[in-house]
């Protein structure tokens, strides 16, 4: 894999997420799993994990099925994770 600039974003900003997650999690720990749309119990460490894993496949099926920057993609996988995070 070449390390370009959007690859080390990518990472940076995934292991941003992991850091911003565990200090939440010291800060509150818990985070009171519930159950959302998907009708079994989450946490906000399922919640990301689902978030990472949806973003992936739609910046996947962005970049073989829309002709688009794919900033829109990330853009659409930010809007899902928001929902996810939401709902679920």
């Amino acid at each position: 894999m070449g390390w370009t600039q959007p690859t080390a974003i990518f990472f940076s900003v995934i292991a941003g997420l992991l850091i911003a997650m565990s200090v939440w999690e010291f800060i509150s720990p818990g985070g009171a799993p519930r159950v959302g749309l998907l009708r079994f119990e989450t946490t906000r460490g399922d919640r990301l994990f689902i978030s990472l894993l949806g973003a992936a496949f739609i910046c996947l099926a962005w970049l073989g099925l829309v002709s688009l920057n794919l900033w829109w993609g990330v853009a659409v996988s930010c809007l899902y994770a928001l929902i996810v995070f939401r709902f679920v």
